[in-house]
């Protein structure tokens, strides 16, 4: 079952309820709304208003039901993430395997995520018909743990076709702020499926920031950039390439919908989100010695 993500974006107050969570507003006319969800429907919830208040009851079932918390700041964008600590049955006999995975195994892991990434990269390309001729070169020259950069060499040509004058930049014009927003919920994603799987999420496989806590999930979500980068685009487009394009509570809800666009896993396909929990389940076999393979999202040609 696809879980469902809750935005809350206006003063609310949120409690536990007969183990549903409830959601306490005020309407315009004064009048008191009530809406009750079941959380065990819940993948992520994102607060994203100053004026919202939640019990800690209420936060310790969503820990408990594998919720994650995204805590959004004053632009809106997803700033703070908070997940349970208790994600699998064989937590410590997982993070024992990730902690020893040797240097050859990651090296190789880093490859498939790259041939991942570039390949939905130029399946974007195709699908908004812009040439993909030279990221298809790029990706036969993915080595072990790519000494060469192809993946940085392929997003800076990606980026040159992905729109006339565009410049990725998460600080620039929109549509990078976009980007960054769905970006933002996509890492979650990961990051929840990382921790359902009993891996830990700040030991990555490339990414070593020792300040940054989800270096496993900056690693694990590359191949689903892609996703998100096509739905900005399709929403980018019906906006007329708007230069001022907040992020708006209808532009958010577009957004949101990265979880459930189509994604082939393998021969499979299945909602995005629906797959995940395949993909860390692969990544923790591999670290087990049982697989050497990961299993990674694709796009499906689609033609806009």
């Amino acid at each position: 079952m696809v879980k469902r993500t809750l935005y809350i974006g206006s003063p609310a107050y949120l409690r536990l309820h007969l183990r549903q969570i409830e959601i306490h507003r005020v309407l315009d006319s004064g009048e008191e709304d009530c809406v009750v969800r079941p959380i065990e429907d819940l993948a992520m919830v994102i607060l994203d208003h100053p004026q919202i208040t939640i019990t800690h009851q209420l936060m310790r079932a969503l820990h408990q039901n594998k919720v994650v918390l995204l805590s959004c700041d004053e632009k809106h964008h997803p700033a703070a993430m908070m997940l349970p600590m208790e994600g699998h049955t064989l937590q410590t006999k997982r993070y024992r395997s990730q902690i020893r995975a040797s240097e050859p195994l990651k090296k190789n892991l880093w490859k498939q995520i790259v041939i991942a990434k570039v390949r939905n990269q130029m399946q974007v390309l195709a699908a908004i018909r812009r040439p993909y001729v030279k990221l298809k070169r790029m990706l036969h020259k993915v080595r072990s743990g790519d000494p060469d950069n192809i993946e940085g060499q392929a997003a800076a040509r990606y980026w040159e076709l992905f729109l006339d004058g565009f410049q990725r930049d998460p600080d620039g014009l929109p549509p990078n702020n976009l980007l960054n927003y769905c970006y933002a919920v996509v890492r979650a994603m990961v990051a929840r499926a990382i921790v359902s799987a009993g891996l830990l999420p700040s030991l990555g496989i490339h990414h070593r920031n020792q300040y940054n806590a989800f270096c496993l999930a900056d690693d694990l979500m590359e191949p689903f950039r892609p996703f998100a980068d096509l739905l900005v685009y399709d929403l980018w487009m019906q906006r007329a390439g708007d230069a001022m394009l907040e992020l708006d509570r209808e532009v958010k809800a577009r957004l949101l919908e990265v979880a459930t666009v189509d994604a082939y896993y393998g021969k499979r396909k299945m909602p995005l989100m629906a797959g995940l929990p395949m993909t860390a389940a692969s990544l923790a076999a591999c670290y087990e010695g049982t697989k050497r393979k990961l299993v990674l999202p694709s796009i499906a040609l689609q033609p806009r």
